[in-house]
């Protein structure tokens, strides 16, 4: 007899997943104080695709003779992870990690939407007023046209939406490419571009301090990249995927631990905003794909009649 259900698993694996995204988040903030970025993007690349070939094995092995459209998406993906590593990392340095990940948690609103427009899913209008008020809830936390205003934060949002081009391009990925071949692609070519800026950024010698933190770093991100694969393939993805918000209380507690950073009133209100309006995104696409299963299920028993 279980002792816990697959939904009660996943959603546990969802949550060490989030906090091993924020671990990491918060080792790079840290060793970028004295560590340029693209080193420290170099360094954690170095380990990160090690790590990536230790665990192939478990996670199914490395794929390289790929169908040519597999090919092409992976090549768009991997150009969006590029672009999605640079801007959040760029803007981590110069911003709050709980800030940063507030305007990040407005990912699932947005390719909710972009999905709708560029591959005509459909949504109705409770997601359609849901998504447009946690946009007014990332506006309260980037704050325009104020004095709290900062490029880092516009930054921010372009990582979002960078993101949904990498995440809808991954939906256009055959079954027979899996997590470990797109991930290894992905960090390969994030490692290689700094490769290339560094001569030009620069390189300082590298204490036991910066070397703990970019092997945490390391670790911790393939500890997220392990346990969301596994909670995605646990359970029902509607019960699961909401949890994905703890990433916000991680980075609310580390950010106040590590940095002595607290959010104000504007940006925890637009915080939560946008939490309850993806919360409830979540819940409104498990509803519709439960009504339109039963309506399945009953026009084939009605044909078997």
């Amino acid at each position: 007899m279980k002792i816990l259900s697959d939904n009660m698993r996943g959603s546990l694996m969802m949550t060490a997943a989030m906090a091993g995204f924020t671990l990491n988040d918060t080792c790079m903030k840290a060793v970028t104080a004295t560590m340029p970025l693209y080193q420290a993007i170099f360094l954690r690349g170095l380990l990160t695709i090690a790590l990536l070939v230790a665990f192939s094995g478990y996670l199914g092995g490395l794929k390289f003779a790929l169908p040519r459209r597999d090919a092409v998406i992976i090549s768009i993906r991997t150009l969006a992870e590029v672009g999605s590593t640079v801007t959040f990392l760029t803007a981590l340095m110069h911003m709050p990690l709980a800030n940063l990940s507030a305007i990040m948690q407005s990912q699932p609103l947005a390719i909710t939407l972009a999905a709708a427009i560029i591959f005509r899913e459909r949504i109705g209008w409770r997601r359609i007023l849901a998504i447009g008020i946690g946009f007014i809830g990332v506006m309260m936390i980037v704050k325009p046209g104020t004095e709290s205003f900062t490029i880092w934060a516009a930054v921010g949002v372009l990582c979002v939406l960078i993101v949904v081009v990498r995440d809808l391009s991954t939906r256009q990925l055959s079954p027979a490419v899996n997590a470990v071949t797109v991930a290894f692609h992905a960090a390969t070519a994030v490692t290689g571009l700094a490769l290339l800026i560094v001569p030009f950024s620069g390189w300082e010698p590298v204490g036991l301090r910066e070397a703990a933190a970019i092997a945490a770093a390391s670790v911790f991100l393939i500890a997220g990249y392990l346990f969301i694969v596994a909670a995605m393939r646990i359970g029902e993805i509607g019960v699961i995927a909401p949890f994905r918000y703890t990433a916000l209380v991680f980075a609310l507690i580390l950010g106040w631990l590590i940095f002595r950073q607290l959010p104000g009133g504007w940006t925890m209100a637009g915080a939560l905003i946008v939490v309850a309006t993806g919360i409830y995104t979540f819940y409104r696409e498990r509803t519709v794909a439960k009504r339109a299963a039963a309506a399945a299920a009953i026009s084939v028993a009605r044909g078997a009649d």
